[in-house]
């Protein structure tokens, strides 16, 4: 049933109605074939969601029910140029005591990570079919290769959640409060020199129009603005719209939009006129800029409004909607899907999805930095702005938020 309605979803609504050349009632056939022979759920939803996997579309993707547990793997990991390495780990974790930040992944449960695979493993390995061990080879940051099981934290939760009279709102009020927490995780972070330079750390676009302008307000009253979107996965399309409308003196189109619609009007930004900021702008993106912040940091590059540094950034830029799904009446199961209805061309006529943006000036950290938690490439931008920071206390400033146990 979750296969018969994603593939609907997608027949109706992908932007290319011609679905990018693919045999998609090939692709339903034979998934459905897979979901027969299945041994257990979570290999049956991992064929839902393979579904798609010759689009090669980043926005395009199923999102199973919540499982009646959570598996927290302890680990960050992310490309730099075109290898893998952990770069956070969580404390008191089997990862911790199993990996070393500096690791290099050679491969993660048999698969060699690409920076055009390794958003499918991920989704695939947190939430669609979540794994109660995972086995690596990494090579350490003394060249010697090795192999590591890594074993989850598993969290039990509920498998039901009753939002009926009866429950007298507990698990309303739970859910309520789970979200509250992940909100926190997205608060602004910043850091002053001065009238000389704001350092604001932008986890998310996810934010309201007075933190947004509080932002700004803070950065008006500095000569440089370096605005960290390294890890920022992209978020609301009306905040990229008021942070480019926030950096330029003019109205800006930021991206024509193509789709089955032949009249789609382009993503455009309005100028803040005397409430933006003129400064100098440096931006930092990295393999995890998604989506808003890779938009954002090449329409910087286009309209030659600053510099942008760091890594060649993810290459997921779609603009897409998400359609909710579910079954039974009385009991209900919650899933869905993310599908793209447009692409996003920039102004050189190009798309940045499976491309990302090129920084101005590319600044990796080596295996070293990453052991000892340095940064260089906030080091270099406080360079360019005219203050110094070296790399040990840039990497000091926003250390990793972890979600609560």
């Amino acid at each position: 049933g979750m296969l018969k309605d994603f593939a609907e979803a997608v027949r109706k609504n992908y932007y290319d109605s011609k679905l990018r050349g693919v045999d998609f009632e090939k692709r339903v056939k034979s998934e459905e074939d897979w979901i027969r022979q299945a041994t257990h759920l979570g290999e049956a939803l991992t064929a839902v969601a393979a579904l798609v996997e010759p689009l090669q579309d980043s926005h395009t993707f199923f999102t199973p029910p919540d499982r009646p547990f959570r598996v927290d793997y302890g680990f960050v990991i992310q490309a730099i140029g075109q290898r893998f390495f952990v770069t956070a780990l969580r404390p008191k974790t089997d990862a911790e005591a199993k990996l070393k930040v500096g690791d290099e992944i050679l491969t993660m449960e048999g698969f060699v990570p690409t920076r055009r695979t390794w958003w499918s493993m991920e989704h695939i390995f947190e939430r669609v079919d979540p794994r109660p061990r995972l086995r690596f080879e990494v090579r350490g940051t003394d060249n010697v290769a090795r192999r590591a099981d890594v074993f989850p934290k598993v969290t039990r939760t509920s498998a039901q959640m009753d939002f009926t009279t009866a429950s007298d709102g507990r698990d309303i009020w739970k859910m309520i409060r789970e979200q509250e927490t992940a909100w926190m995780l997205r608060q602004q972070r910043s850091w002053e020199s001065g009238d000389a330079a704001l350092i604001w750390k932008m986890p998310e676009f996810i934010l309201t129009e007075d933190e947004m302008d509080h932002m700004i307000g803070l950065a008006r009253k500095h000569k440089t603005l370096i605005l960290d979107l390294r890890g920022n996965p992209g978020g609301s399309v009306v905040m990229l719209e008021r942070l480019v409308g926030s950096v330029m003196d003019r109205d800006v189109q930021i991206a024509k939009r193509v789709g089955r619609k032949p009249d789609l009007k382009p993503q455009e930004a309005k100028t803040r006129g005397k409430d933006a900021f003129t400064g100098k702008l440096i931006v930092l993106i990295d393999s995890r800029s998604a989506s808003a912040a890779e938009l954002f940091a090449r329409v910087v590059q286009l309209e030659k409004r600053g510099v942008v540094i760091g890594d060649t950034s993810s290459g997921a830029v779609m603009e897409a909607r998400f359609f909710f799904m579910s079954q039974g009446i009385d009991t209900k199961i919650f899933y869905g899907a993310s599908i793209t209805e447009a692409d996003l061309i920039m102004a050189d006529g190009r798309s940045l999805e499976n491309n990302g943006v090129a920084p101005d000036e590319v600044v990796l950290p080596t295996t070293a930095d990453l052991a000892t938690g340095s940064d260089p490439v906030l080091s270099r931008a406080a360079e360019l702005a005219g203050i110094k920071i070296d790399s040990a206390a840039a990497g000091k400033l926003f250390p990793i938020q972890w979600m609560p146990e």
